[in-house]
């Protein structure tokens, strides 16, 4: 294939832009002229041609596991060593890179497309491919075997609430209730670790968002796919540039999101000392704001947050309590459980400081009821009440309970 491709390079005027299928029949002469040469059945023709169009155009070995809607994550460990994980299990993928040249190549493309720099200077980036795919970098001398590469694949369409219920994920109850607090403006923190659903999850309660209001987003890398918001503006973290540009931040970018009127943010995750600026944009009137954050658990998730505030300003611990409880209405905890499934695990309501400490209250909980066939059942149950109601009311809405 090497050969072929290398035959094919030769032929390009690489002057101008070639069309798909123009490529595609450059590709077809080079493999026709080898064929002559030695035996090439057919259907590894058809193979081949794959490939070399792959190397040349997309993502190369790595852009048959793309295009596999049922595969949710790429690992590459160097060249040689690829990994994939379809329905929660992770596999061995037989193909690997012609050589570590050709896979530095593809991560040069991936990373440039996005205005990314990564070299032994700066040796770890984040980026997007274009299908709004999570990117993570990682270059020698920091990775020791080779470059290595780490993609989390996002569906083509939004996963809604609807199939997030269907997919028993979460229950109608829990789902109507939810929604019913995005549309009253409650601001919610949804917390859970790594490849628990947040990000899905922030995806499918930004639905129920009124069509009419100005909302903002901020990432680090833009993932969010919010549909049927108008007044939608998208704002991505900038690393600084090797030619002097600055780094753009998510606290500069929250700073500057609350400058815009928007009725409400959506940062897509808190990782540090913008959690202080979150909470201030949440005291501030933007009610309905929304954010994730890694966690183990909703009372560790309000642990966090005090952690992340104290990395960007010194504050008394009960300064950073009162914020949050003043700022933050509603905790959602989401899990990854044994069985590989993503559920919804339990939603507190931050009621009040009591005693120094902030009080939290239990709405509902997922309660496993036994294993059957391999999988986890269980239910959403009801633990608590609700207590604050003063959006609900002033929004002119209501809860059940």
């Amino acid at each position: 294939m090497e050969q072929i491709r290398k035959n094919v390079l030769a032929q390009l005027d690489m002057t101008r832009e070639h069309e798909e299928q123009e490529l595609l029949a450059v590709i077809d002469e080079e493999i026709c002229r080898e064929a002559k040469v030695r035996v090439i059945p057919l259907n590894w023709r058809r193979e081949l041609r794959q490939q070399v169009f792959h190397s040349l155009r997309k993502l190369d070995v790595l852009q048959e596991l793309l295009d596999e809607d049922e595969i949710t994550e790429i690992m590459v460990n160097g060249a040689d060593h690829i990994f994939y994980e379809r329905k929660g299990e992770i596999r061995t993928w037989e193909k690997s890179f012609s050589s570590r040249e050709k896979l530095e190549d593809i991560i040069q493309q991936m990373v440039g497309n996005h205005n990314r720099v990564i070299n032994e200077a700066e040796p770890i980036a984040d980026t997007r491919l274009s299908d709004g795919s999570r990117v993570n970098v990682v270059l020698p001398p920091v990775a020791l075997e080779g470059p290595v590469v780490s993609i989390r694949k996002f569906p083509k369409h939004p996963i809604l609430m609807e199939q997030m219920i269907d997919g028993e994920s979460i229950s109608q109850e829990c789902a109507e209730f939810l929604a019913t607090l995005v549309r009253a403006g409650y601001n919610i923190f949804i917390s859970g670790g790594t490849g628990s659903g947040k990000t899905t999850f922030l995806n499918a309660l930004s639905e129920f968002i009124p069509k009419t209001e100005r909302v903002i987003t901020i990432e680090d890398s833009a993932e969010l796919q919010i549909q049927g918001i108008a007044n939608l503006v998208r704002l991505e973290t900038r690393n600084a540039g090797p030619e002097g540009t600055l780094a753009i931040t998510i606290r500069d970018l929250i700073r500057t999101a609350l400058r815009m009127r928007p009725d409400r943010i959506v940062v897509g995750e808190i990782r540090g000392a913008e959690c202080l600026d979150m909470l201030q944009a949440m005291n501030t009137g933007h009610d309905g704001s929304l954010s994730t954050g890694h966690a183990n658990s909703c009372q560790d998730m309000v642990s966090r947050m005090e952690t992340m505030v104290l990395m960007g300003m010194e504050l008394p611990l009960m300064a950073i309590r009162a914020q949050i409880a003043a700022g933050v209405d509603i905790l959602v905890h989401l899990g990854r459980l044994r069985d590989r499934s993503r559920r919804m695990l339990s939603i507190m309501e931050i009621d009040k400081m009591e005693e120094g400490e902030i009080r939290l209250n239990p709405l509902y909980e997922f309660v496993e009821m036994g294993v059957y066939n391999g999988k986890i059942s269980g239910s959403w149950q009801q633990k608590g009440k609700l207590i604050h109601r003063g959006k609900l009311y002033a929004a002119g809405m209501e809860v059940q309970g």
